[in-house]
């Protein structure tokens, strides 16, 4: 009574599996976008820039600015 078939439920399991599958081979083709949002990568550097910025100025803090973008860089961000 109002149940689902026998037939859905197999076209559910089928579909769950589904987007494991894309995933890897999503993983594979996208190797060269970044994985993360760039608010989530690199969380040292970001600290250790934003802390040196607030504390001396943007202009006294380059070598921790340049140290975030070359770890952007390194996630695969153009920065």
């Amino acid at each position: 009574m109002g149940g689902l078939p026998i037939e859905n439920t197999s076209t559910t399991i089928s579909l769950s599996k589904l987007p494991k599958d894309q995933k890897s081979a999503a993983s594979t083709k996208s190797d060269s976008k970044p994985m993360k949002k760039i608010c989530c990568a690199c969380p040292e550097t970001r600290q250790l820039r934003d802390e040196c910025i607030v504390e001396h100025g943007e202009s006294a803090c380059e070598k921790w600015i340049e140290a975030h973008r070359k770890c952007l860089r390194a996630e695969g961000f153009k920065v």
